[in-house]
């Protein structure tokens, strides 16, 4: 997909917070943020908020403690990737629903 296009797209389609089970993007053809499916998507992405803070304090205390091992490490590690990409995919799905003024 080219800039133009994607940049099209953007304006009108609302990434959502899931994937399809190829693990392609999903989207939200809309004409409000009120329709059942997006409030499912902005409650999906509390969710993923919440638990990416979770998430990021467990990890913290993995990394603190000297004695974890690296079963805990890689784990801690693992779901904090997961994380950050759930948290990116929010991040561009937000930042693309702000509204952009006249060039």
């Amino acid at each position: 997909m080219s800039t133009s296009e994607h940049t099209r797209t953007a304006d009108v389609l609302r990434l959502l917070p899931w994937t399809t089970p190829e693990g392609n993007p999903c989207y939200l053809s809309t004409d409000g943020d009120h329709s059942r499916l997006s409030q499912l998507a902005d409650d999906l992405e509390e969710a993923q908020i919440d638990s990416g803070e979770q998430v990021l304090a467990g990890a913290r205390a993995v990394l603190a403690d000297p004695r974890a091992g690296e079963r805990a490490v890689r784990f801690a590690l693992t779901r904090a990737a997961e994380c950050l990409a759930d948290l990116l995919r929010i991040a561009v799905s937000r930042g693309e629903r702000i509204p952009r003024g006249e060039p």
